[in-house]
């Protein structure tokens, strides 16, 4: 059985510069580049890898929402 949540999240007016430390992308960025390479990811890397791009892609969804009119 599914569920729908919604609430409402106050979001700060500065989120625009929340984004991945550099060197927290630089990782990423090593990991996607081996795995695209063809090099297989221990599960370890593999889970850092996907956990690390839920983040950024969550960062990226929240920075979208503050551009947009009304939040909505």
């Amino acid at each position: 059985m599914s569920h729908q949540v919604q609430f409402d999240l106050e979001l700060p007016a500065d989120l625009d510069r929340f984004r991945l430390p550099s060197a927290v992308e630089e990782r990423l960025n090593e990991l996607l580049g081996r795995q695209d390479s063809g090099e297989t990811l221990s599960p370890r890397e593999r889970a850092e890898a996907e956990g690390l791009v839920n983040l950024a892609e969550l960062l990226s969804l929240l920075r979208l929402r503050t551009e947009r009119p009304n939040g909505h």
